[in-house]
């Protein structure tokens, strides 16, 4: 039963970054721990920035917080290991290859494909980082759409704001700030009402299309008619012309 006991809870000593049994967890202020490798690897790609932040919970931190070990789960991490129990294995990980978007939290020479993106953070996520995203209320607002590397196509160039806004008068989409600047007192929507109205334009342009292409259809079927009518025509036309000539020929010779 206690063994039982263990293997429910084994989770809690994994790390979340590599998703194993967790190597000299340390803690960071936050309250989340990590394999200090892992850790120090994630941080070591943010110095240029001078912000960290917590793989799961994207707290960020300045200047770099000093990493602590955590002598209690070092002890129950050593237990398992001891006691021969091993975290369950990790699901089918399936890495990104040529075309995919790579998750931008997985370490190593080899990452994750991404599932979703997120256009608050700018980043792409993996099914093992993005369950932050679902379990977290600080992304609950968080808008999540389908993993695209084009993350900074979507983000205005000049305010560093989501584009979600559609101008009608210059046909293109800018931020909210945009309409109090150069945007002012343009035609402007929300660029999910433009798409939902493009939508509904392209779907009438293509029933007209459809509608168009079955019209001419029936033209070519009415003119191959008219065309297999006109030979049946034609050869009714010769049987009576050839068939008075061949009668007066065969009377002939019966004279002769």
């Amino acid at each position: 039963m206690a063994q039982q006991g263990v293997l429910l809870d084994q989770d809690q000593f994994c790390c979340s970054v590599c998703l194993d049994l967790l190597k000299e967890p340390v803690a960071i202020p936050c309250g989340h721990s990590y394999c200090r490798s892992c850790i120090e690897g994630c941080w070591d790609q943010d110095v240029l920035k001078g912000v960290y932040s917590c793989p799961q919970c994207r707290q960020t931190f300045s200047p770099r917080p000093t990493l602590s070990k955590n002598n209690m789960l070092a002890e129950l991490v050593e237990k398992l290991r001891k006691t021969g129990l091993q975290a369950a294995p990790p699901p089918a990980l399936c890495y990104a290859g040529p075309g995919d978007v790579a998750c931008d939290f997985c370490t190593g020479t080899r990452k994750q494909k991404a599932l979703m993106s997120c256009l608050a953070c700018l980043a792409s996520y993996c099914e093992t980082h993005l369950q932050s995203h679902y379990e977290s209320p600080a992304f609950k607002k968080h808008k999540l759409v389908k993993a695209t590397a084009q993350l900074q196509e979507k983000i205005c160039s000049h305010h560093d704001k989501l584009l979600e806004v559609y101008c009608r008068t210059d046909q293109q989409c800018i931020c909210y700030l945009c309409t109090m600047d150069e945007h002012k007192g343009h035609d402007t929507v929300s660029a999910a009402a433009e798409r939902t109205e493009k939508q509904r334009q392209l779907g009438m342009s293509q029933q007209k299309v459809q509608q168009r292409f079955q019209e001419r259809e029936k033209e070519l079927k009415e003119l191959q008619q008219a065309v297999e009518s006109f030979k049946v025509s034609i050869v009714d036309q010769r049987r009576h012309t050839i068939s008075p000539v061949s009668s007066s020929q065969r009377e002939r010779e019966r004279e002769r």
